[in-house]
């Protein structure tokens, strides 16, 4: 694996938290936010539920499932605006043995 300088390492770090933050406030509120406000959202109905119910039992699942592709496919990208691909690692290494 290639090294890199530590300023290059601690931008990286700090998108990747601030993507990570920004998850985690959609899940709160996908999660949490939506329980907090039941009866104020009981008047928006899908498929025939109130709002709440739906997100309790199928919503919130469904944004963290799609929280995960869309994570997985915003840190491919930092990965390789910072020269970090892990394919090319992959290709490095291969072929790398250990002699006895």
């Amino acid at each position: 694996m290639k090294k890199i300088e530590k300023a290059t390492a601690d931008q990286y770090f700090k998108e990747k938290n601030r993507y990570i933050f920004l998850y985690l406030i959609v899940w709160f509120i996908s999660s949490f936010g939506v329980v907090l406000f039941a009866e104020r959202l009981s008047d928006v109905t899908i498929n025939g539920f109130p709002l709440h119910y739906f997100m309790g039992a199928q919503g919130a699942i469904i944004i963290f499932i799609i929280l995960l592709f869309v994570n997985a496919k915003v840190s491919d990208s930092i990965d390789r605006k910072y020269g970090i691909d892990e394919s090319k690692n992959e290709s490095l290494s291969y072929g790398k043995t250990l002699d006895h």
